[in-house]
């Protein structure tokens, strides 16, 4: 009698661990950094969040930059078809969803990372009409926006005017509006894949480079320059992304609990950022004698006399959804945006 009801009990937790493996997800997370980088960071933390609030029932798998493919177009082609469920977009993007293009706008954003972080994140932006079609247009659903620091230039000679930047070959992502705005500063600006860029720079295929300092930093960028310049002109933002008929196909429930999760890590996702860029450029400084320079209010203001008709540039390469993109960006900042 004890064997059968054994056999028994067995029985019913042989059928429970297979009943709980049927029900069990797994939604894989695709980054375009490397492990250690602040969208790692921020995507363990959606991880243990997600884990967490679904007691078990969803495994998320993170598969970091290479992981996926050799180009960016691989990742979002992964998102869009559904191969991988969460993907980040950031510069690259725009050849796929070209209204993401305006977080590459240079002084749009205001100096304030924390209240860009917020803005970004607002339901007046985020959950805006224009927005949201941007990427469902594209089978994208646009989920969250981590800015992950200022974008600050490295070059092998000072940048303090836009004379300076004359006929400089400097390394952009695959995107036309920042080719467009280094072209209107007066640069050379050439596209290079993030993994062979060490190497050009320090065979001077570019000769400058743009990237949040904890990426200057992990992949040791900054020891192939000379100088490292802070014009505060934009801030590196990535956009957490989902499939769209993989999103809609969730349970009110669980689309509840992404809003929830991501809408925790605004705040941690600002304190991640800002903890990284704070000890990698502190790591930099102690590691080479690269040379730091702050552009002031009046230089700033030169670049910016030079960005500002790239707006214009935007709306014609974009359409009127751009347009409506801008402007509800604008409002959300309260600014006409002269930041």
């Amino acid at each position: 009698m004890r064997m059968h009801r054994l056999m028994g009990a067995t029985a019913a937790l042989a059928l429970m661990a297979l009943s709980a493996a049927a029900s069990a997800e797994t939604w894989r997370l695709g980054l375009e950094e490397i492990e250690g980088s602040v969208q790692h960071r921020y995507a363990e933390r959606f991880k243990e969040l997600v884990e967490k609030r679904s007691d078990g029932d969803i495994t998320v798998r993170l598969l970091p930059y290479g992981t996926w493919g050799s180009t960016y177009t691989a990742l979002y082609d992964a998102v869009q078809n559904g191969a991988i469920q969460l993907g980040f977009g950031s510069g690259a993007l725009g050849g796929t969803v070209p209204e993401s293009q305006l977080l590459n706008l240079n002084f749009v954003m205001p100096a304030d990372q924390w209240r860009t972080a917020k803005v970004l994140n607002s339901d007046a932006f985020l959950k805006s009409e224009a927005w949201q079609q941007s990427f469902r247009q594209r089978d994208l659903v646009p989920l969250a926006e981590l800015p992950e620091g200022y974008q600050v230039w490295t070059a092998n000679k000072p940048i303090r005017q836009p004379a300076d930047m004359k006929g400089l070959k400097i390394r952009v992502m695959d995107n036309s509006l920042l080719r467009a705005t280094y072209k209107a500063y007066g640069a050379a600006p050439t596209t290079i894949a993030y993994g062979e860029l060490y190497s050009a720079l320090q065979q001077g295929q570019a000769e400058a480079n743009i990237q949040p300092v904890f990426a200057h930093q992990e992949m040791g960028f900054y020891e192939v320059q000379e100088y490292m310049i802070f014009a505060r002109q934009s801030q590196f933002v990535a956009t957490l992304m989902g499939n769209e008929q993989w999103y809609d196909g969730l349970s009110e429930e669980r689309r509840a609990m992404i809003d929830k999760v991501v809408a925790k890590l605004v705040r941690e996702g600002h304190d991640m950022q800002t903890s990284f860029n704070k000890k990698r450029l502190k790591a930099i400084k102690k590691a080479s004698d690269i040379q730091i320079i702050e552009l002031d209010d009046a230089q700033r203001q030169a670049f910016r006399d030079k960005a500002r008709p790239v707006r214009q540039t935007y709306i014609d390469e974009v359409g009127e959804r751009g347009q409506q993109a801008l402007d509800t960006l604008l409002k959300a900042f309260g600014t006409a945006g002269d930041q």
